[in-house]
């Protein structure tokens, strides 16, 4: 008798497509830093339905960055987030 592969204790799995707000920003004391930005309420990745909603909260939460000078040069480096597209699959083990 064989012990069960990871492959034979898959039941369920499902796999979707949505869009992410992107984090970016460059400066000299970090580098380059970027990661998928969370709505602040600490549930994880921001993730939504549409690029278009995607956008517009972006806009609404960050849309002052694109405003102030002071934080695109350094020391901060800070870019307006962008959407990007990402795929989110589950398992059922």
């Amino acid at each position: 008798m064989t012990s069960p592969t990871r492959a034979d204790l898959v039941k369920c799995k499902s796999t979707s497509f949505r869009w992410a707000p992107k984090w970016h920003s460059t400066n000299i004391g970090d580098g380059t830093t970027e990661h998928l930005m969370g709505k602040g309420d600490g549930r994880g990745v921001a993730l939504f339905r549409t690029r278009q909603e995607c956008r517009d909260w972006i806009t609404d939460t960050h849309g002052y960055i694109a405003k102030r000078r002071d934080l695109r040069i350094e020391p901060h480096g800070w870019r307006m987030p962008r959407p990007v597209r990402v795929r989110i699959t589950v398992e059922e083990l």
